[in-house]
């Protein structure tokens, strides 16, 4: 079992912008402290404002599917249900 790599991209629609990005610092936090958490980085493209690069590094699958779960019952996971996630996933074996 290796470990999980997510990267990609998030899509804020415009009126919500403001409601997801005070969330955001939060959901870093939280995620940075989970158990099995090597990387997390969200980050605001300089073109495109309301677009967040996503690079993720879990140890593994079973940590990652964790922090799936958590964030889906979060209040980051409320407030981004209309954001559209542009991500690859993939398992590198060790």
């Amino acid at each position: 079992m290796g470990k999980v790599i997510l990267s990609g991209y998030i899509d804020i629609p415009e009126n919500e912008l403001k409601i997801v990005t005070t969330a955001l610092e939060q959901h870093i936090e939280l995620t940075r402290e989970e158990v099995g958490c090597i990387v997390f980085e969200v980050t605001q493209s300089t073109d495109i404002p309301n677009r967040f690069n996503v690079y993720e590094e879990f140890v593994d699958k079973s940590a990652f599917e964790l922090h799936q779960t958590r964030v889906k019952a979060s209040h980051w996971g409320q407030v981004t249900t209309n954001v559209k996630r542009n991500y690859s996933i993939e398992e590198q074996n060790i």
